[in-house]
This record gives C-alpha cells, sequence and structure tokens, in this order.
C-alpha cells in the first residue's frame, strides 16, 4: 500500500514539473523575441535617418547645380525674365505709366531703384530700349529747386548728363522736378505727378553657394 502510494505522488511530482517546464521556456523565447523586435526597430531607425540625411545631401547639390547652371542662361535670376541684363547689372522696363514718386516706390518693392545714367554705354543701352517713349529716371529736384541729385548719391554737377537743348527749365512756369528720358534719349525735365514709363536698375542676385562634400 505505501509503495504504491509512493509511486502515485511520484507521478504527480513528475507531472508538475513537465507542465513548469515547457511555460518558462516559453516566456524566455518571448522575452527574447521582444528584445530582437526592439533591436531590429532601432537599427531601421538609424538606417532611416542615415539614408533621410544623404538624400537631403543629394538634393541640396543639385538643386545648387541647376541654380548656378540657370544664371548663366539668366544673369538677372531665372525667376525674373522680365529683366535684362546689361554691364554687369539688370534692368526692368515698365509697362505701365506712373507718377515718379510711385515708379520710385515701384523700383524700390523689387529691391531696385530708378536707373542712375553714369555714361554712354548706359545712355545708349536705355536709349534704345526706350525710344519712342517717356521713361523716368532717377533723378529729381525735388528738396531745393535747381539741385538735381541722383537717387544712388552719385554727383550730379560732375557726373554724366544728356539733357535735351535748352533743358532743364520750368516750362509755362510749371515745376518740373523730376526727369525721364525722352522720345529721342534725350533727357527732359518733367512734372513730377504727370504719369510716364520708368526704368528700374538693381545688381545681379548673388550666385548660390557650393554644398561641401565633407559634410
Amino acid at each position: 500500500m505505501d509503495e504504491e502510494k509512493f509511486q502515485d505522488d511520484l507521478r504527480t511530482y513528475t507531472g508538475r514539473n513537465t507542465c513548469q517546464r515547457p511555460l518558462f521556456i516559453i516566456y524566455i523565447l518571448l522575452a527574447l523575441s521582444y528584445l530582437l523586435i526592439v533591436i531590429g526597430f532601432a537599427v531601421t531607425l538609424s538606417k532611416a535617418a542615415t539614408l533621410s540625411s544623404q538624400l537631403n545631401e543629394t538634393y541640396s547639390k543639385i538643386k545648387n547645380s541647376f541654380s548656378a547652371h540657370d544664371l548663366h542662361l539668366f544673369p538677372c535670376g531665372p525667376e525674373a525674365r522680365q529683366w535684362e541684363y546689361f554691364n554687369g547689372k539688370c534692368y526692368y522696363f515698365s509697362i505701365a505709366v506712373v507718377p515718379w514718386q510711385q515708379a520710385k516706390t515701384k523700383c524700390e518693392e523689387q529691391h531696385a531703384r530708378l536707373v542712375v545714367i553714369d555714361g554712354f554705354p548706359k545712355q545708349n543701352f536705355i536709349q534704345t530700349r526706350t525710344r519712342n517713349e517717356r521713361f523716368w529716371i532717377g533723378l529729381h529736384e525735388l528738396q531745393t529747386e535747381g539741385e538735381w541729385k541722383w537717387l544712388d548719391g552719385s554727383d550730379y554737377r560732375t557726373g554724366f548728363k544728356n539733357w535735351k537743348q535748352g533743358e532743364p527749365n520750368n516750362y509755362l512756369r510749371q515745376d518740373e522736378d523730376c526727369a525721364q528720358v525722352w522720345i529721342n534719349g534725350e533727357w527732359n525735365d518733367f512734372t513730377c505727378s504727370s504719369s510716364c514709363f520708368y526704368v528700374c536698375e538693381r545688381g545681379l542676385p548673388s550666385a548660390p553657394s557650393t554644398v561641401s562634400s565633407g559634410k
């Protein structure tokens, strides 16, 4: 009787152990699987960040390459094709007529100013493009009668001049304090409140900086 009881107890003990061991192994395998998933996710994120950085660097290089190429085709900027290049600067010839002060403002809004004519080369360029029309230029005597000034501060007294014969004057005693390029290219003073076309002038856009391959 005691022997039978011993065998029953032995079978019960052995059965309990065989149930617990598989559960313990499963827990270990689950923990290892979770750890591997976390490690794999971290590695994937690291590779994705590296790839994104490389793609951004490649895109920047391509963009700068195209920008530099565009500046050769369009010196005044690929998005400013209504501007014309001449002798290191860019010029805009308006298609609308406005008073002198408004023309000055419109040029400033485009980071430019009314044109300053400082010699025969620029005079000939402006004259060719404005033939048969009147265009405001950046010359005025608004502050003091008879004291003409260029908008960029250039010395008017010793600088280039191309007034029409008999100009400047005050026609019919009207204040003509703003200068324009006359129909044949010569300069004429005119009432600033009158509406004329205008010429804006600005420097060349700066070339894009290249991206260093070591970064």
